[in-house]
């Protein structure tokens, strides 16, 4: 009878212990994934971050955040893999060549590896603004860029008027790039 009570208090105790270490994983899980929320992206009203990055596509030629100055700037990443993301694409397409006129730059930043996949994306969507390689994520990192596509729209001044996670629609486009576009 003894024997029986010590092995149901063992029984009980590695139970209690199990529940104590999966209770104790959750929280510092929680705190992690709070800690990281709380990593700040560039913020509305902040200089957007300089950076220079290569054209996708050409041989060397790059284009710096700080060559664009005086103009506003759409900066959008995204991935061949995103599906939201193809679906705002062609709303940028007919878009830039209106806004190009007026002062307003859009830059896509690729995340994908495959410069293959990219390539036949580009030639099936007929894009022709500029698409930048972040091959190493450096950029990405700089803007502190999570879920994508994530667009930033900066101001002829630098600073970062909006920032939107997730897909755009025209009309939201359209009316984000009327915000950035320089007066004349």
């Amino acid at each position: 009878m003894k024997e029986k009570t010590v092995q149901k208090k063992k029984k009980r105790l590695v139970f209690r212990t199990i529940l104590l270490a999966v209770m104790v994983g959750l929280v510092v899980f929680a705190l992690i994934s709070n800690f990281n929320k709380d990593k700040a992206v560039v913020a509305e009203g902040e200089p957007a971050p300089d950076f220079q990055l290569e054209k996708f596509g050409s041989n060397g030629d790059t284009i710096a955040l700080s060559d664009l100055e005086g103009k506003g700037v759409m900066l959008n990443f995204w991935a061949t893999y995103c599906e939201p993301c193809k679906k705002e694409m062609p709303y940028m397409e007919k878009l830039y060549s209106e806004y190009k006129k007026k002062g307003v730059e859009i830059l896509a930043v690729n995340l994908d590896s495959t410069n293959l996949v990219v390539e036949q994306f580009l030639d099936r969507y007929g894009i022709s603004f500029p698409i930048l390689q972040d091959e190493n994520g450096q950029v990405m990192n700089r803007y502190n860029v999570g879920p994508i596509p994530s667009t930033f729209f900066i101001s002829p001044e630098g600073k970062v008027v909006k920032h939107v996670v997730g897909p755009l629609t025209l009309e939201k486009l359209d009316g984000y790039l009327q915000q950035i576009t320089p007066e004349a």
